[in-house]
């Protein structure tokens, strides 16, 4: 018994002792804190689920995920210095560095829009009586979260047609996967469609499409993956282990379809089947195989942003950009 006395205890104090060396070496790797949300950053899935994919991940850097609803929450974080990088649509990253200082890199791309991929739209029941842009006049539209990048296109769109956005229409944040049921139950007169939800609410039927902001330019840029300046100046070497990462990931989601149907559904929780309907199909947002950021749609969008006031100046997206630290890289 005294043999088996010491053994047990020998054994623990080994136990006692090794754990505090294995945490110890894990604390030392330098950890990126990064924000992100659904859908569509199929590559940051990549890197929650199938970090034994990515060599560097766990073993030269970590990294924190914290999960957002929607951009503009995201600048509040990078801006109190609770995030690194973070999940940004043109106008959020626009509005954080005019307003607030916000200055910081576009590393990567996420979904974007291109002639002949899923643009986002508006839809109405199938008997609405609104045929056009002009009839939304006096009517609640939804919008995914105020001040979003999708809401500053959607108040474009609606300017040119001569609908003033700001006073004669009634504006709701229903969020993406509430949209379809704002609509069907009344809540709104007019709905936005994201993926996955569009997919679903067109399988159901009874609702049709009003605009989408393919309306207003072919070339749309949704979700870029931006980092804050002065981490990626301290740490450039870190920064591109992340980017690196993110390039490797993008081409893993799109080569390897059937492994990402798996990877989405554990992240959103949607099923496989309703994935399929659209997730890397002709039906969903275009994708670079590299993550590679347009610069020149970013371009774009913030004039357009400026012009309708929701910039109070154009920005030069070249103060957005190193390219030592920008994807693809290999």
């Amino acid at each position: 018994m005294k043999s088996v006395s010491r053994s047990l205890k020998w054994l623990l104090c080994s136990c006692l002792l090794a754990v505090p060396t294995w945490v110890s070496a894990q604390e030392k790797l330098p950890v990126i804190r990064v924000g992100w949300g659904i859908p569509a950053e199929e590559a940051k899935y990549w890197l929650m689920r199938r970090p034994q994919a990515f060599p560097n991940l766990g073993t030269k850097y970590q990294i924190e995920w914290v999960q957002f609803q929607g951009t503009a929450p995201q600048v509040q974080a990078m801006l109190a210095g609770a995030l690194d990088c973070s999940s940004q649509a043109p106008l959020s990253l626009g509005q954080g560095a005019t307003a607030s200082g916000l200055d910081a890199y576009i590393v990567a791309q996420h979904v974007g829009e291109q002639p002949g991929s899923f643009s986002v739209y508006w839809a109405v029941t199938e008997d609405s009586p609104i045929k056009t842009i002009a009839d939304v006049r006096g009517k609640t539209v939804g919008v995914n979260v105020y001040g979003s990048g999708v809401h500053g296109q959607m108040a474009m769109l609606l300017k040119r047609h001569g609908v003033d956005p700001e006073k004669e229409i009634r504006l709701v944040e229903t969020g993406f996967p509430g949209s379809e049921t704002a609509l069907r139950t009344g809540r709104v007169d007019v709905a936005v469609m994201n993926q996955p939800f569009a997919a679903r609410a067109e399988g159901k039927g009874g609702v049709r499409k009003l605009f989408a902001l393919s309306d207003l330019m072919p070339n749309t840029v949704h979700i870029m993956e931006v980092c804050k300046k002065d981490f990626v100046d301290a740490n450039p070497e870190l920064a591109r282990l992340y980017v690196r990462d993110l390039t490797a990931a993008m081409k893993m989601a799109l080569n390897n379809r059937d492994e990402t149907l798996k990877v989405v559904s554990e992240v959103t929780r949607a099923p496989v089947d309703v994935l399929d309907l659209y997730l890397l199909k002709d039906n969903d947002f275009a994708r670079t195989p590299g993550a590679r950021p347009d610069f020149d749609g970013v371009q774009e969008m913030f004039r357009m942003y400026h012009e309708i006031g929701m910039l109070p100046r154009e920005l030069d997206v070249n103060q957005f950009r190193r390219d030592d630290v920008t994807a693809p890289l290999e």
